[in-house]
């Protein structure tokens, strides 16, 4: 070959010389004539014959360059990346969004710490819109690992592809070449680029130039099948919308196939693999795109991808008789799909029975041509194919064994901004995760183990105020585990045994009991802290007395213990705070949430007793803490602007009319959306009916009705209905237009027609107004209202109704007071918009939600610094491409949002919990190697929510269960903290008596599984 190409050398440049002399001797020219012009010509086609055939020159040239197509990640952010802009395959994995991912990242908390540095050869050609030459990957989906590397999560797409050209069955090999590249693997031109088959080439070229003198001429397929694999994976849309898109293929598969070195034999080989990896073959429904012939096979026909590379085998290895058939059906799934990849749409999704056609062509062909044998065509054309028109129903997912990592991929979806996780687990994406999978799988198993009453009085569940031995397998438990880190807090553990998608831990809002005490203990210490820097610098005894509200208690003991203290800081009156005493005397009725209460103690032997809160928050006694926020909604009742005490003593208090319209405009809003919801699903015809539907008709009723809510309609339109409705028709036609002119809308106020209808004058109006504007929202209607809702109200505005003013006040002024209350609970994680304004949110009413209670905890064992929770510690998009983007959390700040004493006293609080408390079982219950002893701190909380119906004299009807909670928040040492929840819904809760005691014995086992990773990182420490 060598002496070839030196002879094909020395032999261009003679005849290059012998041009330039023709060229430049007209004698020479003309003596030349034109046999000597063909013989020039003639031997000039012998080099580009040549190199067509060997591609010698282009070998070397692509080689070279391809050489420089480089690139390496080195740290800090590169502004040299050049993401690509558009191709299927660069979409799928999320290439073409990588610059909006990192938008999206940097804020919310993460930084690039690594990116790719193209090389400049690479760079330029990637600015003159070629497509970046890399080792592109047939299968990528997004990774998830644990801490230290080990694998949460793992998706791959396609999921069945072939690892390497030697895994392919010979017999698809050569099927797919006969019809897309048969010269593609020619062993005896091993510098070809497969970029390019001149023969198809040129005859497409021709074809092109043709079609415009002969429009019905057809245009043949110059592509081959290293150009058709830049198009399907990088051109816009998989499809080549120009003869310029077509330039761009060629030339990035020409540089792609010399990039690693002249010869192209090993690349050609990998371009079959990837193209059969990398086949579109349309969408189906319950599976999605449906990429690859493994993943064809599968979703299209139910073929199994090993076994059906198993029975082709190798052509020249002949299947026993008794595999002849299946061998057979085998062929004609693998042919079907490399037919349908011209119209993958058309063929799979509309008509199948043209590509069933297409394949008997084809096999009769591979037969003339050898490709098959005789035996095997007929095996193929004897059998007939129906494609698969839906994926059959996936298997059952176990979602208690991907809790956590799909916790992760929720957080995933919410910091790149996306909407599904379909898209978001084909990204070329992995992700290091704070979490540790050792525990996570010894905390899971433990607590899927405990419906097993074997496992449960193993573990010491069942007994007194825990469970008993039937029915364990309701019980729905969580565990989450956070730990303490100098640049933030990392989720170590996040369990639970609710073997559906929702997350108990962040995805909940329940009722869990005395755990809001510990909330409700921080907002008094912190009114407390607020009263020491009001007071403690003012002289009492000598300045001049402070008026208070008689109500606000807080503020008179602030005052009394500062006055006689003697000293004045701020650590001995927090200590003196807690050991304020309170009755736990349950017989009081508590006016609370526009109504009155009353409150029961868990243990009927405190009743009797009067106790400090200290121990009252250890005991988790509940009319102690109903009384301190009784005392906390005094202490904030009366701070708006404008407002004072007098409100509800003066009848003349300009501030009394400002609250009584806003209670109207409050409460008005309250009944239409009551109305609206009722409403809502119906037309306004339906919605009359159903109002008629629910009242005793009488004449005067449904006139009174009628013509409210059609106040534009005639008497023929009244008489009718009145007739429809009233269940009599001996009314003359003087009475029905008495009926008719006496009730009309301006005869009676809203207020009054309401009375007579016996409805609430707001449901007459919205009616009405839903008739005239039928596709009206509820904020049009609220906007709508204003007036009304004031004018049903006018009754409330009249002197003598004081009692009733009185309490309308006290109930707005209350709701004001749980705002406030509400803001200092946001502040320390509280994740819910409103809190119930009743006294029973210091016992858990408002409900709350694990993350969020170990939020608090954290918080207090952070000195009250409120960090960010880090579940993600690391992001790195398109490992070993052109665009590897490596993106790590930035290190939190923490933000003060307690004060350093205040959390130091509520620790203290919750280890005397843990000592002598509700929490005693789990004292002492860390303990490491070396004997030490670390400490517990936490807070116990049950929850028996139910729905009371009560008789109008105030007996109890009905009970019906909710749901049943018990939870344990808590902390271990310096550095470790979270929550145990056990949880029973639904009706079945009704028939579970555990308390508090339960979670704290799951703590204790649960303790003992994941010891591995506390005592590791304690002796750390």
């Amino acid at each position: 070959m060598r002496n070839l190409v030196s002879e094909l050398v020395g032999t261009t440049s003679g005849i290059v010389n012998g041009l330039r002399i023709v060229v430049a001797r007209p004698r020479a020219r003309r003596a030349l004539g034109i046999g000597g012009w063909i013989l020039c010509l003639s031997v000039l086609a012998v080099p580009i014959w040549l190199e067509m055939r060997t591609a010698w020159l282009q070998s070397h040239i692509l080689s070279a360059i391809s050489a420089k197509l480089t690139f390496e990640v080195q740290q800090a952010p590169s502004a040299q990346v050049r993401y690509p802009s558009a191709g299927p395959y660069d979409r799928r994995l999320g290439y073409t969004r990588l610059p909006v991912f990192q938008e999206n990242l940097k804020t919310r908390g993460f930084d690039v710490r690594a990116q790719a540095r193209p090389s400049w050869l690479l760079r330029s050609l990637s600015d003159l819109r070629l497509f970046a030459v890399y080792p592109a990957k047939s299968q990528a989906g997004l990774q998830l690992l644990d801490r230290e590397g080990r694998a949460l999560f793992a998706r791959q797409y396609p999921e069945r592809v072939y690892q390497n050209f030697e895994t392919i069955p010979a017999l698809i090999v050569v099927s797919l070449l006969f019809i897309e590249n048969r010269e593609l693997l020619d062993a005896t031109t091993p510098r070809r680029n497969p970029a390019v088959e001149w023969d198809r080439f040129v005859q497409a070229f021709r074809d092109v130039a043709l079609q415009p003198i002969r429009p019905a001429h057809s245009l043949s397929g110059g592509s081959t099948l290293a150009t058709q694999l830049e198009k399907v994976r990088h051109s816009p849309g998989g499809r080549t919308a120009s003869p310029m898109e077509k330039l761009r293929q060629m030339t990035s598969a020409s540089l792609r196939a010399y990039r690693d070195g002249e010869e192209t034999m090993t690349a050609r080989r990998q371009i079959v693999c990837d193209y059969l990896n990398s086949l579109p073959l349309a969408s189906q429904p319950g599976f999605g795109e449906v990429i690859g012939l493994g993943d064809g096979l599968w979703a299209w026909f139910g073929a199994d991808f090993t076994a059906v590379n198993l029975l082709l085998g190798s052509p020249a290895r002949q299947a026993p008789d008794q595999f002849l058939v299946e061998r057979g059906i085998a062929y004609r799934q693998a042919v079907s799909l490399l037919l349908a990849i011209k119209k993958p749409s058309f063929y799979l999704r509309q008509d199948w029975t043209a590509l069933n056609r297409r394949v008997d062509v084809y096999l009769r062909l591979f037969s003339q041509a050898g490709v098959i044998p005789p035996t095997l065509r007929d095996a193929a054309l004897n059998t007939r194919l129906k494609v698969r028109e839906q994926a059959p129903a996936a298997a059952p997912v176990d979602f208690m064994e991907n809790k956590a990592g799909d916790s992760i991929r929720a957080d995933l979806l919410r910091l790149l901004g996306m909407e599904s996780t379909y898209d978001l687990d084909r990204l070329d994406f992995t992700v290091r995760t704070t979490l540790d999978d050792s525990a996570n799988g010894a905390a899971a198993r433990m607590l899927n183990q405990l419906s097993d009453p074997s496992h449960a009085i193993a573990a010491g569940l069942t007994g007194e105020r825990l469970l008993s031995p039937e029915g364990l397998d309701s019980v729905i438990y969580s565990f989450t585990l956070f730990e303490r880190t100098p640049t933030g807090n990392l989720l170590r553990v996040q369990v639970d045994n609710l073997n559906q998608p929702l997350n108990v831990n962040r995805g909940t809002k329940l009722e869990l009991g005395s755990t809001a005490k510990l909330r409700t203990l921080a907002t008094y210490l912190e009114i407390i802290s607020e009263l020491h820097g009001k007071y403690s610098t003012l002289d009492l005894m000598q300045s001049k007395p402070v008026l208070l509200n008689p109500q606000d208690h807080l503020s008179h003991w602030a005052i009394e213990y500062l006055a006689s203290a003697s000293d004045r800081s701020l650590s001995p009156m927090l200590e003196a705070a807690m050991n304020r005493t309170y009755p736990p005397n349950p017989n009081e009725r508590f006016f609370t949430g526009g109504g009155l209460h009353q409150f029961a103690n868990f243990d009927s032997k405190d009743n009797g007793r009067v106790m400090a809160v200290r121990e009252a928050f250890q005991a988790s006694v509940n009319l102690v803490f109903i009384r301190l926020m009784r005392d906390l909604v005094s202490y904030y009742m009366f701070r708006q602007g404008g407002v004072s005490a007098a409100i509800l003593e003066d009848e003349n208090d300009p501030a009394r009319s400002r609250y009584l319209s806003r209670f109207a405009d409050w409460e008005g809003k309250e009944f239409l959306g009551r109305f609206w919801r009722r409403y809502a699903p119906q037309t306004p015809d339906d919605a009359l009916k159903s109002l008629i539907n629910r009242l005793q008709p009488t004449t005067r009723r449904l006139a009174v009705i009628y013509r409210s809510v059609r106040a534009e309609a005639d008497f023929s339109q009244f008489e009718r209905f009145i007739t429809a409705h009233s269940g009599t028709r001996n009314l003359s036609r003087d009475a029905l237009e008495e009926l008719y002119r006496k009730y009309g809308p301006e005869q009676f106020s809203l207020n009054d027609r309401g009375y007579l209808a016996g409805v609430h004058p707001l449901e007459l109006w919205m009616l009405e107004y839903r008739h005239a504007n039928p596709n009206a929202t509820l904020a049009a209607v609220e906007a709508a209202s204003v007036r009304e809702r004031q004018e049903v109200y006018q009754w409330l505005f009249k002197s003598g109704r004081r009692h009733a003013q009185d309490i309308r006040i006290r109930t707005l002024l209350e709701m004001d007071a749980f705002q406030e209350i509400h803001s200092a609970w946001k502040r320390l994680g509280y994740p819910f918009p409103s809190l119930v304004p009743s006294y029973a949110t210091a016992i858990g009413s408002s409900g709350d939600n694990p993350a969020a209670l170990a939020e608090m905890a954290e918080i207090i064992l952070c000195d009250g610094l409120r960090y960010p929770v880090t579940r993600i510690q690391e992001l790195r998009f398109a490992s070993d491409t052109p665009f590897e983007t490596v993106m790590r959390t930035r290190p939190g700040l923490g933000e003060q949002v307690l004060s350093f004493l205040i959390a130091r006293k509520l620790r203290q609080e919750l280890v005397g919990v843990v000592e002598h408390g509700t929490a005693r079982r789990a004292f002492q219950s860390v303990v490491l190697p070396n004997g030490r002893v670390v400490e517990v701190g936490g807070k116990t909380g049950t929850g028996d929510n139910r729905l009371h119906t009560y008789s109008a004299g105030g007996a109890q009807l009905r009970s019906q269960p909710l749901n049943r909670t018990a939870a344990f928040v808590f902390f271990i040492g310096d550095r470790f903290f979270g929550t145990v929840v056990a949880y029973v819904p639904g009706a079945d809760a009704g028939s579970y008596h555990f308390t508090s005691a339960l979670p704290v014995e799951v703590f204790k086992q649960l303790i003992l599984q994941i010891r591995p990773l506390l005592v590791r990182t304690m002796q750390e420490s």
